[in-house]
């Protein structure tokens, strides 16, 4: 394993936590369902084609588990890319949602959103006091951070602009976050990027101090790499851009929005650390599956946005924030952050007993429930295929990475199931 930061042992096993008894039959479809077929002609015809898709389509889902239109049962491994952080249809988030739908649904950010300003400050409390700016997508929190980052640093001295990045990073799709990614696949035919960005090899310090100069503004870093599939930063490397950016006035920028809310075990994955950054940027599994995206800053950095320097139509929404509020409380009473440590941990386990029969595993990283393994041999794609033809839900990066990015309220037994459908879908490819 490749270790992040230091996790202390697990000191007691915990229960698996209780999944709903109610079956797919008694959860409402809704909707009549179509043929995958149908579905796949009619995007082919209709849609623009950006997405690779599998030819499979869930109609209903519940806790851990996810069913197609001919309901067959599938097991979550990757919870909308990290976005199921309570399990699907959790009552009390559909709850909060279908109350707030009734209630009011939209006014603007011209007047207060009372949901907003509660979940502002539930972030501050967990942020240790962070102000908060709320948006639609890990995309555009990151956009905001680097206009906040440019902004509070110029304001000091002119001639700083530049934001260092580590190579592999993903940070969103937007001009400016697509810049900030440290990935050129991701460029490629979008050209020229916008400039004043900087790209370094993750985890390398002495590159990093290197990168740093007059010009520097921000150093933006996801402590646990997703995208690229599950790539730890060391606390040294974590330690030393903290420092970085004190000696030379830049801001350092945590983006969470994959490594966030509660996955590593702890709120923030940063948290593992004693290392404090000056903006964190989150949103995926906020909302449960509801679009929201937030940025926290520091009170000084913060300062930098006054009204009419950045905004957004829809941001911290009435609908959002309370499906938001609802997945946060969830997440507390129902202690899913140290469930995230103790299954990951016993996923880790057993994926290393079953490679020690197979010899199929290069590397595992692990943090929580943030897993990835380096394969042997280039068989992901089809291992994550077979997989899926047996009920088992993930995906491969490239030709020999699988990420597992599972729903928070995962069990022991959920693992043994998952476990069991890798092994039978590696025996037959």
């Amino acid at each position: 394993m490749l270790a992040a930061f230091e996790i202390p042992p697990v000191a007691t096993a915990t229960s698996d936590i209780a999944q709903s008894d109610e079956t797919s039959q008694e959860i409402v479809n809704h909707g009549e369902a179509k043929s995958i077929e149908k579905l796949v002609e009619t995007d082919a015809r209709c849609g623009v084609q950006n997405y690779g898709r599998l030819a499979k389509a869930f109609v209903r889902g519940r806790g851990a588990r996810m069913w197609d239109a001919q309901g067959k049962e599938y097991l979550d491994f990757l919870g909308g890319i990290a976005v199921v952080t309570v399990g699907h249809s959790h009552a009390r988030v559909a709850e909060a949602v279908s109350q707030q739908m009734n209630a009011i649904q939209h006014s603007s950010n011209i007047y207060y959103i009372e949901p907003q300003v509660r979940l502002a400050e539930k972030l501050s409390e967990l942020s240790g006091g962070m102000r908060a700016f709320f948006c639609n997508s890990g995309a555009e929190a990151n956009e905001a951070a680097l206009k906040m980052a440019r902004k509070c640093v110029k304001s000091r001295d002119a001639n700083r602009f530049e934001i260092i990045t580590t190579l592999d990073s993903f940070h969103g799709r937007t001009y400016g976050s697509l810049a900030a990614t440290g990935q050129p696949k991701y460029h490629e035919g979008f050209e020229p990027m916008p400039g004043g960005f900087l790209y370094v090899e993750r985890n390398n310090i002495e590159a990093l101090k290197a990168a740093v100069n007059e010009r520097t503004a921000a150093i933006m870093i996801e402590p646990v790499q997703g995208e690229s599939g599950i790539w730890p930063m060391t606390l040294e490397y974590l330690r030393a851009a903290r420092e970085l950016c004190d000696a030379n006035g830049a801001v350092l920028i945590f983006d969470e929005v994959q490594c966030g809310m509660g996955r590593t075990g702890k709120f923030f994955a940063h948290q593992w650390t004693d290392v404090k950054p000056d903006i964190i940027v989150m949103a995926k599994g906020l909302g449960n599956g509801v679009p929201i995206g937030a940025l926290l800053a520091r009170d000084e950095v913060a300062a930098a946005f006054v009204p009419g320097t950045h905004g957004c139509t829809f941001g911290g929404n009435f609908i959002s924030t309370s499906a938001a509020l609802a997945t946060l409380e969830v997440l507390r009473d129902e202690d899913l952050m140290n469930n995230a440590h103790v299954v990951g941990k016993y996923f880790e386990s057993e994926l290393q007993k079953w490679n020690n029969e197979t010899g199929a595993i290069k590397e595992i990283r692990s943090h929580g429930l943030m897993v990835g393994l380096s394969l042997n041999e280039p068989k992901a794609k089809d291992l994550m295929r077979a997989c899926l033809e047996d009920g088992l839900v993930f995906n491969a990066i490239g030709d020999d990475i699988l990420r597992f990015l599972p729903p928070l309220c995962i069990t022991k037994s959920d693992v043994d199931d998952a476990m069991k459908i890798i092994a039978r879908a590696y025996s037959a490819i």
